[in-house]
């Protein structure tokens, strides 16, 4: 008689190390299908025909746990789902293209997966994880000796350096002139840093549709005593890819690049430094914002996992000062993104989305010192997440009482040429997007200029104010606008009888 022994996590197929250098060609030449249909180019029919070609790809590697009813079944769903493609890519066919290419590979290569909590669950762990498991698979090419456990040790910290220094060249012009004379001009042409992070995201995407491995519970029967336990399965990642020696090779090139770039935005940004010739102040400043910031997302999550809670590299005495120094860089390196952003609405005016912008920045620097705290006070992730939703809870609910388009409009009209004596003319039709909180301001500036554009838009919004006071649309917001208005009015109307 047996009974239930345990659960163990176990992958459906395991691979033998013989099929991986076939399916790295194979990702290589996908990704290689990928540039030729999509870099630089409009996508449309491109994208079903590199669906159906990873479909190709997938069976040929993954026809030996294919039966003919579920191939059949998968086929279907992958034909539904190109058709809407076909017929015209837009956002909601490009979903239900990959909705029916991640089902149909479930259907086809895990036929033990059935309940649909199950396949939710499958299909979340392969969204989740697939992308990060081509550069660790890949290095099952090679036997383990010394020389390739030292690639190892080297091959993440360097990856992530020359994706630093990509967004750092893509934020700062001078770090652009150094890249691009590190390498032949012909070079660049053609093999230029986004074509190398589109090759990398391509074959991060392509890998999981190759060398198939889901994650489930399988069920072991057998009494303790009768059936020899199992050996423990490799690795997903090998334990060299983010052990201490990688993490502390990985913080110390890290801080070294990000030092260099703190520099230079002393220099230039915060110290106001001459720049190099050909370059101009506004280009160095105006530029970078965003690809500071997912710099900063990027170093976040990368801290998330070294320093993981019971990880051998958390309670390390020499990579703790590292990644404090590091996380504090980064919050520098935030702090430059809000300065230059800034820079950037004085001249171009200030929108909803750049308030945003400056939001999404603290939050990202909040974020940060939340992951020092756990890590200085010894918490749990959960405690991360649950002061980051707290953080962004009170956020949000403030945000919602704040009245943004007067802000928004004051401040334009303060800033604009008109008043100022710099910057960008006001622009009234955006004023007009505002809505009638935006009264106030035009006002204003229709003591200082009046021609019929700015009449139009204060009449339009005038009548739209009237109809947000009927009792229906009635918000205290608006009442306070009207009676704001009406106070003005009186006083311009004593003003008049005065004089």
């Amino acid at each position: 008689m047996t009974s239930l022994a345990s659960t163990i996590a176990a992958d459906i197929q395991p691979i033998g190390h013989s099929s991986i250098p076939a399916k790295v060609g194979l990702a290589l030449a996908l990704a290689a299908l990928a540039d030729w249909l999509f870099y630089g180019e409009r996508i449309g029919l491109s994208l079903s025909l590199f669906a159906i070609a990873i479909a190709v790809v997938s069976v040929l590697f993954n026809h030996a746990a294919l039966d003919l009813r579920r191939a059949l079944t998968s086929a279907a769903i992958l034909v539904a789902g190109l058709v809407p493609a076909l017929e015209d890519l837009n956002p909601l066919s490009f979903l239900i293209l990959v909705a029916a290419l991640l089902m149909a590979l479930l259907l086809a290569t895990n036929p033990e997966t059935i309940e649909l909590v199950e396949r939710a669950r499958a299909l979340r762990n392969f969204i989740l994880l697939g992308p990060f498991r081509f550069f660790p698979d890949a290095l099952q090419i090679f036997n383990m000796s010394a020389f390739t456990r030292g690639i190892a040790l080297w091959l993440l910290p360097a990856v992530l350096s020359a994706i630093f220094i990509a967004l750092f060249a893509a934020a700062n012009p001078v770090i652009e002139q150094w890249v691009s004379l590190l390498n032949p001009k012909i070079i660049i042409d053609y093999v230029s840093i986004p074509r190398v992070l589109f090759w990398t995201a391509m074959l991060a995407l392509v890998w999981p549709f190759i060398h198939v491995r889901w994650r489930r519970e399988k069920v072991v029967a057998a009494h303790v005593n009768d059936v020899p336990v199992p050996p423990p399965l490799p690795p997903l990642v090998p334990i060299e890819f983010l052990g201490p020696s990688t993490i502390l090779r990985s913080l110390i090139l890290f801080n070294l690049l990000f030092a260099a770039q703190s520099i230079l935005d002393g220099l230039y940004l915060w110290g106001h430094v001459a720049l190099p010739a050909n370059m101009t102040y506004a280009a160095y400043a105006h530029r970078g914002a965003y690809p500071l910031i997912a710099t900063a997302l990027l170093a976040a999550a990368f801290v998330l996992v070294a320093m993981r809670p019971g990880g051998p590299a958390e309670k390390s005495t020499v990579i703790r000062p590292l990644v404090y120094l590091w996380v504090g860089q980064n919050v520098l390196l935030v702090a430059s993104s809000i300065l230059r952003l800034d820079l950037y609405v004085d001249i171009y005016m200030l929108t909803y989305w750049r308030i945003a912008a400056f939001i999404w920045m603290g939050l990202v620097a909040l974020g940060l010192i939340l992951i020092v705290a756990r890590i200085a006070l010894d918490r749990s992730n959960r405690w991360l997440v649950g002061a980051n939703l707290i953080a962004l809870t009170i956020v949000v609910y403030s945000c919602s009482l704040v009245n943004f388009d007067a802000f928004i409009a004051d401040y334009n009209i303060a800033h604009s040429r008109e008043v100022s004596g710099k910057g960008m003319p006001i622009d009234t039709r955006y004023l007009t997007q505002l809505g009638p909180q935006a009264l106030p301001a035009i006002e204003r500036m229709m003591q200082i200029r009046t021609d019929s554009t700015l009449i139009g838009c204060h009449d339009r919004l005038v009548e739209t104010q009237r109809l947000d006071m009927a009792w229906r649309a009635w918000g205290f917001r608006s009442w306070r606008l009207q009676r704001r208005l009406d106070a003005e009015a009186r006083g311009q109307s004593g003003n008049q009888q005065a004089g």
